[in-house]
């Protein structure tokens, strides 16, 4: 069924707007932890979740290249599972792809025949890896004349001895048809963890309508011609957005993925850019660090203004479900912080009863693919210009109470009891507040992450 509501989606939806344009809206949970699992205590928010797809794409669109057992990007691909032989991918990085809207789109020049240089942050290593790249929003096929990864360097200069080509069914360059998304062909390459990854893509021709993820939080370089091997750029233009990039994976038989499906507060809307603040950020550098969980990886998930029923930027949460959270590669643990922009955009009574069917489908479906779920309550919003009303304020403790008592999800992470402000537990303590009583800054994002139990992941 999900599959039928994304390729309906996108059919017929566009995605509008842009997290780093400010109307996006997320909050998270509050209290201690309880669950038919383990319980655990944190503090989070979290706003949305992209991913890329193994076998199919969204939409249908199929994950082509790789060859043999390795399943470069069709069969052999997904989850984590895999036939004996097979060798076991699990993604280091991911995002949450869109259409990019207008005003989002790359500066002048532009990408046709020009190299666009971008930055990710990956939480776990490997010796070899492979990209997914994405045109399910395109409105033709685009052309990528040369792709190269490496190790990222300051201001988008990489480290040069790091720098590696990567191919498509044995060739430099490929064509991705409009609506689909592949696989680079697995290559040998020193991947570390916790590591600036710089991805180098020298563009043929790009359509007008692109695929991309507008809250990347780093800065990308975008250079005339063919500079794909350039150590640096004689003249960058800047934007902080990614373009086509979805999914970093490594092979790794012992490794496992924690996806987080969110919005703007799981996407960093209030961290700082190129400093990796978001509070999965945080929260991968202590799985690291910890010797039960250094082998977790991290994918955010988060859409900036996403909602998880209708409307908002973005796919919703229901219809990239299966996408962003089922096919990722080596998934094991979900986190849901999604609803805030749901409630807070709605004057639908029955805004509450829906949120909390669409998140009971979405654990019957994580755990028929043998994940552990655990869900986040909405953090408080009081004191937000477009969102604090009574009606919102009532939908959102109908839905806290739900995620607290129903025993539905695994644990319960009750991230507001970290960053509410005790004298009024409507509010987000005004040290973690960014000013618009939503959204968290660093250290808010940092007391999340701390406050989470990191015995959740080393089952």
């Amino acid at each position: 069924m999900r599959k039928i509501l994304w390729a309906l989606f996108l059919l017929s939806a566009a995605a509008c707007g842009d997290d780093s344009t400010g109307n996006d809206a997320t909050t998270g949970g509050s209290g201690t932890t309880t669950g038919t699992g383990t319980a655990a205590t944190g503090t989070g928010g979290s706003e949305a979740s992209g991913g890329g797809g193994s076998g199919a794409g969204a939409g249908g669109a199929t994950a082509s290249s790789g060859s043999g057992s390795e399943g470069g990007g069709g069969s052999g691909d997904g989850g984590g599972g895999g036939t004996p032989g097979e060798a076991r991918w699990v993604g280091t990085w991911g995002t949450g792809p869109q259409l990019t809207e207008p005003h989002n789109n790359p500066p002048e020049p532009g990408l046709s025949n020009n190299t666009l240089r971008q930055v990710i942050y990956t939480s776990i290593g490997g010796a070899r890896v492979r990209l997914r790249l994405s045109n399910e929003f395109g409105n033709g096929p685009v052309t990528m004349n040369a792709v190269h990864i490496a190790k990222a360097a300051t201001a988008g200069a990489i480290d040069a001895g790091t720098d590696k080509a990567l191919t498509f069914s044995g060739a430099a360059s490929v064509t991705i048809p409009q609506g689909e998304a592949v696989f680079s062909d697995p290559i040998d390459y020193a991947l570390e963890p916790l590591t600036k990854t710089s991805l180098t893509i020298h563009f043929g021709d790009v359509p007008t309508e692109i695929t991309g993820h507008p809250g990347s939080r780093t800065t990308s370089y975008l250079q005339t011609g063919d500079a794909v091997s350039a150590a640096t750029f004689a003249s960058p233009v800047t934007t902080d957005h990614w373009y086509y990039i979805t999914g970093l994976d490594v092979v790794d038989p012992d490794a496992s993925a924690l996806v987080v499906l969110g919005d703007s507060i799981t996407d960093g809307r209030g961290s700082i850019t190129n400093e990796n603040t978001r509070w999965p950020d945080y929260l991968s550098r202590r799985l690291r660090a910890n010797e039960e969980t250094a082998d977790v990886a991290v994918l955010n998930m988060g859409i900036g203004g996403n909602n998880v029923l209708t409307g908002g930027l973005g796919p919703t949460a229901i219809q990239r479900f299966q996408r962003d959270v089922l096919d990722q590669r080596g998934a094991r643990f979900l986190i849901i912080y999604e609803g805030v922009n749901d409630i807070g955009g709605s004057s639908d009574a029955g805004v509450a009863s829906r949120l909390i069917e669409a998140f009971s489908d979405f654990i019957d479906d994580a755990h028929a693919a043998d994940m552990l779920v655990y869900g986040v309550p909405i953090l408080p919003f009081g004191g937000n210009t477009n969102y604090d009303s009574p009606a919102h304020q009532q939908a959102r403790e109908e839905v806290n109470e739900w995620i607290r008592t129903s025993n539905k999800f695994d644990a319960v992470i009750d991230l507001d009891a970290a960053v509410r402000d005790p004298n009024d537990p409507t509010k987000l303590l005004s040290t973690y507040d960014t000013g618009d009583h939503l959204h968290l800054n660093p250290e808010g994002y940092e007391k999340m992450a701390d406050s989470i139990d990191l015995e959740l992941f080393s089952q």
